[in-house]
């Protein structure tokens, strides 16, 4: 119980500062507009950073249904957790995503446009192409756990794979590369409980003007990632290390 709650207050805070840089760049009202998305990915960055420096010695720091879904693929995490991590994940989201809109409520009330507002809660697509969003997420997420079994120290033992607090700088890096360099398509989810969660979270929140919350597109953050996830973790195991 110790570790799912670690998982979600590590994916609360991750939420909580990642949302918070978009809706201080997109939403009406705020100081932070001029930050573009350079100031998102490595607001993002320091996300990862921070929610993985809080929960990486208690649960291993994944805050990702990718990421764990991966490590169980390589045998490097019990397969009984994955429901409890996972839900623990989406609800850390959740969480995380209501704080954003509580600190940002008068910013919310000010803006008329629904497709900002939604982009303060969940990913969408610059181009809506329903295949190539997947394929992007898909390669997204999986340079992501790909190079998080490698900082991770990874081996073909049998020790589980879990991540240090010494290994929130490096795994912060790469998501801000991840961003950077492969993020403009779709707005790098690479998280199913990063889009899932405060998706959600958009339909059941009283925001005034507010569109619809886009659950067609909805699949694709989510079954793009663990795909990647889980292709990340037959590499690494065909590689024989």
């Amino acid at each position: 119980m110790t570790s799912y709650l670690f998982e979600f207050i590590g994916t609360a805070m991750l939420i909580l500062l990642g949302n918070g840089i978009v809706a201080n760049v997109v939403l009406k009202g705020t100081k932070g507009s001029d930050s573009g998305w350079v100031g998102i990915t490595f607001a993002w960055g320091i996300a990862v950073f921070t929610g993985v420096f809080i929960s990486a010695d208690v649960s291993g720091a994944h805050l990702n249904p990718a990421v764990t879904l991966g490590l169980a693929v390589a045998g490097k995490f019990s397969w009984e957790l994955v429901p409890g991590y996972m839900f623990s994940q989406v609800l850390g989201a959740m969480l995380g995503t209501s704080l954003v809109w509580l600190t940002y409520k008068k910013q919310y009330d000010a803006t008329e446009d629904p497709g900002a507002l939604l982009a303060t809660f969940a990913t969408g697509p610059a181009i809506k192409s329903p295949l190539w969003n997947f394929i992007t997420e898909v390669i997204g997420t999986f340079a992501l756990v790909f190079g998080v079994f490698f900082i991770a120290g990874g081996t073909h033992g049998e020790d589980p794979i879990t991540l240090g607090s010494l290994d929130a700088l490096p795994v912060a890096l790469l998501v801000i590369g991840i961003g950077m360099s492969l993020g403009g398509p779709t707005g790098y989810a690479i998280n199913p409980a990063r889009d899932f969660g405060p998706r959600l979270m958009h339909a059941i929140l009283p925001l005034q003007g507010k569109g619809p919350s886009d659950w067609g597109y909805a699949w694709i953050p989510i079954v793009g990632p663990l795909v990647g996830g889980a292709l990340a973790a037959l590499i690494y195991l065909s590689l024989g290390i």
